[in-house]
């Protein structure tokens, strides 16, 4: 019994050494916040409001009847009070306010614990538009965030580990086990640049890469993946070499892709296996004033919640994480618990990129009066005209370009989004317009559409050369 009282208290105590781990965390989290809900201002009406494409008054509708009173513990959302388009836009504006208070020390544990709320709103609201592994990354780091508010426990730094390695880990289970051959036989990197959703300038040099570069590269990111996040729980200088090296994929994958924001938390996520003595080395001067103001304050109601967080999260997590290594069934017992946690942006599952494409599909949506004569409906960041390079937009996420990448697959999600969108063009809704670079009917919807299908690769050097695309 002793000994279990010591181990409680040993973990409830404060991981002084990660004081300025948490509070650059806290700012970065602010600025991955911000990025994300301005990225949704946008968008959020013309995806899920009354005239968009999946409009969210139908989804709380359908919840409603088929559940009554309980509809909100399954589509936990703050718009069952008020799902209006202004209600949509005011949570995404919100959002970047509170994201501003966070950066700037405000209120901290009000704006993390409304920040959160909002998101995990806004994401149930979004629907498949939101149901990526970077929103529920967002969402559970910012909840274990609120816990160090007052300065961090060594339990909140543990499930902090806990993320980073489920991250990791589960991505690199996820390869081996879909049965991809491009993963077990080591060409992954030789698609990816170049079928990727939505690639950018850095991807067409990352492409012309020789191949046994390309290579080492897949064979760098299953050891990455599958054995550096075991060092995670190691003594210190493992956990650095395992920080050094996930920034370093990070920074090489920003430096080649577009994944939003994703790669920039994961980054954040890597603070907590440094501890402060490695930070001052790297931070600015003014880190030991912040080390003096953030001074960890320990409180018996705030170690309560962060223990209950941490049983909702390992319970519905560790599972997942078992079965995604085994494949056993957990039995529905423990399969209804964790998707009841998941729901509310916990203890998720992670798998980025299990699968790779070997040839890009791009659809170009036109558009007719007369069935003759027809013009292109474009998006802002779908790649398209061949002499255009691929933008860099990191961190801003345009949720149907991306969607678009699926709809050649085949796959229910994607094609039922496909064949909802263009019944929206054909009824001229001006928010669904407003996702386009531009609507060539100005408004006034065409009679005719079709889909045309064009088979993308990257050119060559000399063909770039040669041609300017």
């Amino acid at each position: 019994m002793k000994r279990i009282v010591d181990w409680l208290a040993a973990v409830f105590q404060n991981a002084a050494e990660y004081r300025l781990a948490s509070w650059w965390f806290l700012r970065i989290l602010a600025l991955i916040y911000f990025a994300a809900f301005l990225s949704l201002t946008g968008q959020i009406t013309g995806l899920v409001g009354k005239e968009g494409i999946l409009p969210l008054d139908l989804l709380l509708a359908n919840a409603s009847s088929r559940f009554g009173g309980s509809a909100w513990l399954h589509l936990p959302t703050l718009f069952w009070l008020d799902h209006s388009d202004r209600a949509l836009a005011a949570a995404t504006w919100l959002g970047c306010g509170f994201s501003v208070a966070l950066f700037f020390g405000m209120l901290p544990r009000l704006s993390l614990i409304v920040l959160f709320t909002l998101y995990l709103s806004l994401t149930t609201a979004g629907q498949i538009f939101l149901n990526f592994q970077w929103d529920y990354l967002l969402l559970e780091a910012g909840f274990l965030a609120i816990f160090l508010v007052g300065g961090p426990s060594r339990l909140t730094v543990l499930m902090f580990h806990w993320l980073l390695f489920r991250l990791r880990f589960m991505s690199g289970v996820g390869k081996l086990t879909s049965g991809d051959p491009s993963w077990s036989g080591l060409t992954a990197l030789n698609y990816y640049f170049e079928t990727q959703p939505l690639p950018h300038v850095g991807s067409w040099y990352a492409h012309q890469l020789p191949s046994w570069l390309l290579q080492a590269g897949t064979a760098l990111t299953l050891f990455s993946e599958l054995i550096v996040p075991f060092f995670i729980f190691l003594p210190r200088k493992w956990r650095l070499f395992a920080a050094a090296l996930t920034i370093c994929m990070q920074l090489l994958i920003i430096a080649t892709s577009n994944h939003n924001f994703i790669n920039l938390l994961t980054i954040a996520l890597c603070l907590f296996l440094l501890d402060d003595d490695c930070i001052k080395r790297i931070a600015p001067g003014r880190s030991r004033d912040i080390y003096k103001r953030f001074e960890p304050t320990p409180r018996r109601m705030k170690n309560l919640l962060s223990a209950a967080a941490a049983v909702l999260i390992f319970s519905s997590s560790l599972p997942l994480l078992l079965n995604s290594m085994t494949g056993i069934d957990p039995g529905a017992m423990i399969t209804q618990w964790s998707d009841r946690v998941r729901r509310f942006g916990l203890g998720n599952a992670y798998h980025v990129f299990p699968t790779m494409q070997t040839e890009r599909i791009e659809l170009t949506i036109e558009g007719s009066k007369d069935g003759s004569s027809w013009q292109a409906y474009a998006l802002p960041w779908q790649p398209g005209a061949l002499d255009r390079k691929p933008a860099f937009i990191v961190p801003h996420q345009p949720r149907l370009d991306w969607m678009m990448w699926f709809v050649p697959t085949q796959r229910p999600p994607g094609t039922y989004v496909f064949d909802r969108l263009i019944s929206r063009l054909a009824q001229g809704s001006p928010e669904v317009s407003l996702l386009f670079e531009t609507d060539p009917f100005g408004g006034n919807p065409p009679i005719y559409f079709r889909v045309l299908a064009y088979r993308y690769r990257f050119t060559n050097a000399a063909e770039r050369a040669a041609s300017g695309n």
